[in-house]
């Protein structure tokens, strides 16, 4: 049950380390800001993929979780 509980809590920050790559390119003005954000989403946005397909493969239930019954 750790190692599914540690995989949510990276997906969560994963996830969070992407809303904010998100937001900064958003902001980005000019074109080297707007390059670092473009890599630094890309490279948030590859890292939820990864911790999303390792949650998968452990079977994570999301609402366990979420919901805070092993918390």
């Amino acid at each position: 049950m750790e190692y599914k509980e540690h995989l949510y809590r990276e997906v969560c920050k994963a996830r969070a380390e992407w809303e904010r790559a998100w937001w900064a390119f958003q902001e980005a003005f000019g074109e080297d800001e707007v390059d670092v954000a473009i890599y630094t989403l890309e490279a948030a946005e590859r890292r939820y993929q990864i911790q999303l397909k390792l949650a998968k493969q452990a079977k994570v239930q999301w609402d366990i979780f979420k919901y805070g019954s092993y918390f």
